[in-house]
């Protein structure tokens, strides 16, 4: 498949709301296959269409990347303690309830380089459509339930850097526009190759 450019925040493409999916064909097939590439190659766990400017409420998550869950059974004990099953596409997530808190020391790929601590719903309910339009629901603690918070929030028009204070907020727009200025010749974002 191919691997997409991610959008740098503060991006248009990142403020807008995404539209509910309606065509459950291969063309959207192919937006998953493509976002699962650009999430891999950027070394993310979760990757939503609107950080590759499309506005449709598509979501990729694998908190597993590197596998490690199979050589290594602590990681796999947590990962299924999270409710977390493996990679999966999360087409129209609509959140559907939320309990407990957790702080987590989050990160973007449309800001790259920079992390904060976020105040989170612990456990969430999400319900979804899988790629062929079957419809499912998501148990969700943990990392899984965070990743999933921040996902939508990025369908949504929210960005994580929205939960700071202006100051942080204005700080961090700053160093993301010097960043984007300094793309390189090919459309890359330097950031993005560390």
């Amino acid at each position: 498949m191919t691997v997409r450019k991610i959008v740098v925040w503060p991006d248009a493409a990142l403020a807008e709301v995404a539209k509910p999916v309606t065509q459950f064909d291969d063309a959207l097939r192919t937006l998953v296959a493509d976002m699962f590439d650009t999430m891999y190659k950027a070394r993310g766990i979760g990757l939503a269409a609107t950080q590759i400017a499309v506005g449709q409420r598509v979501i990729v998550i694998d908190l597993d990347p590197r596998n490690d869950a199979e050589k290594d059974p602590e990681v796999k004990d947590e990962l299924n303690a999270w409710g977390y099953k493996g990679p999966l596409a999360v087409i129209n997530p609509e959140l559907v309830s939320g309990d407990g808190d957790i702080t987590w020391n989050e990160g973007c790929l449309s800001v790259p380089g920079i992390t904060e601590d976020i105040k989170r719903r612990e456990h969430v309910i999400v319900k979804a459509f899988d790629p062929t339009g079957k419809p499912y629901e998501l148990d969700a603690h943990g990392l899984f339930a965070v990743c999933l918070q921040h996902e939508i929030d990025h369908l949504n028009g929210k960005m994580f850097v929205d939960y700071l204070s202006k100051l942080k907020r204005d700080v961090i727009k700053r160093k993301m526009v010097r960043l984007k200025s300094e793309e390189t010749d090919d459309g890359v974002e330097a950031a993005q190759n560390l």
